[in-house]
């Protein structure tokens, strides 16, 4: 029992370093919901392929085989990322308060594509990449328009959010939303986040 009161601080301490506003507990039911949705605990990659395809990809040396016990879950950091992005989105209240308009407007935005977002239980989520202390990411609207339709909110946050060498600072690489803030040119982010889920 003490051990896992110590664990619970320990959690509580690490979401509010990083700035999440959430309990352990209400965290883990994320991170529970989140593992849930995004595959079942042991699959096994064969069952997903018919047999002419299982002997296809057998042959240019695909595994097939289900993890083994000891290995690592690749679905650990899916899973953590996904919650922090449940966790840190804004609801439509949230967002028409940091935005100063009415809760309509915040729907009819998403509807438009002029906000991102996705249906939760409780209602639209809107991530929080696209926010900033004055208003809306500076062209948006633009990169918003080129995101392929099949891409996952926890994609997009991800390109949104991770260093990219085609988007240069200075000498060095930005993410695409410290570029839009620094004024960049939105369509060279548009060009990029075109070809999100695009084999490279």
């Amino acid at each position: 029992m003490r051990y896992s009161v110590r664990m619970s601080v320990a959690l509580e301490d690490v979401l509010a370093r990083a700035g999440l506003r959430v309990t352990a507990t209400e965290f883990l039911s994320l991170v529970e919901d989140a593992a849930r949705k995004l595959a079942p605990p042991h699959p096994d990659p064969a069952a997903y392929f018919s047999a002419d395809q299982r002997a296809a990809l057998a042959e240019v040396g695909a595994d097939l085989r289900p993890r083994a016990a000891d290995e690592a879950d690749p679905r650990a950091r899916s899973v953590a990322a996904q919650a922090v992005l449940r966790d840190s989105a804004l609801s439509v209240a949230d967002a028409a308060r940091c935005l100063d308009v009415d809760t309509s407007r915040i729907r009819h935005r998403v509807s438009a594509g002029r906000l991102t977002g996705w249906k939760d239980r409780g209602g639209w989520r809107l991530p929080a990449w696209q926010f900033t202390d004055n208003g809306v990411l500076p062209g948006l609207e633009v990169v918003l328009a080129s995101i392929p339709a099949d891409q996952p909110p926890l994609v997009v946050a991800a390109f949104m959010t991770t260093l990219q060498e085609d988007l240069m600072l200075g000498d060095r690489p930005a993410t695409p939303r410290d570029w839009l803030l620094a004024g960049g040119d939105p369509v060279r982010v548009a060009q990029l986040a075109s070809v999100l889920g695009t084999p490279a």
